[in-house]
């Protein structure tokens, strides 16, 4: 059983200046979603940061709005939660792909963030992996997202001074002939 594994955790990444991120949450499980919203407060505040949080009618969802906030906000990073338990039908492999694969498509746009949307056969799963104390699976997501957040601030930090620079203040000419500076 992947629950009694050792893995390997990063270690918490350091900020000079505060994070704020979003957490996104599709509670359709209202209490798995309560779990998975603890630990991702939890690992957010370890390093600072704060958050808000947005509620979303169902897993496809959460990236829409990731979406919209990216568009029309200031948030440094994202966190994608939620719950999706196989039922009788393929809705479950479509909802589980589609929501994947949008989030994984913003990432590669340069978006920050941490997908903690449970895909599992059944509620103990989905348990196990939501409870704070257990697996934490929205901690993990919150601690994905911090890690991406960090890398871009550390490679976006890298462009200052390389390459051309234009000039400070740049002359034009007037219409009388003469010089203005802008």
């Amino acid at each position: 059983m992947a629950g009694h594994e050792q893995h390997y955790v990063l270690p918490r990444p350091e900020f000079d200046k505060p994070v704020k991120m979003l957490i996104v949450v599709a509670p359709y499980y209202r209490d798995i979603a309560d779990n998975l919203i603890a630990g991702a407060k939890a690992e957010i505040e370890a390093v600072g940061g704060t958050y808000d949080i947005a509620e979303v009618p169902g897993a496809l969802e959460v990236p829409t709005a990731i979406g919209i906030a990216d568009r029309r906000s200031n948030f440094d990073g994202y966190v994608a939660l939620g719950c999706v338990i196989r039922g009788e039908t393929t809705h479950y492999e479509t909802v589980c792909n589609d929501s994947s694969r949008a989030i994984q498509l913003m990432g590669l746009q340069g978006l920050c963030i941490g997908n903690g949307i449970l895909t599992v056969e059944n509620r103990a799963q989905a348990e196990v992996r939501a409870d704070p104390e257990d697996q934490n699976k929205g901690g993990g997501a919150a601690a994905a997202a911090l890690h991406l957040i960090a890398l871009a601030r550390k490679w976006g930090a890298q462009r200052q001074g390389v390459g051309f620079k234009p000039s400070e203040t740049l002359k034009f000419a007037g219409k009388d002939g003469g010089s203005t500076t802008a």
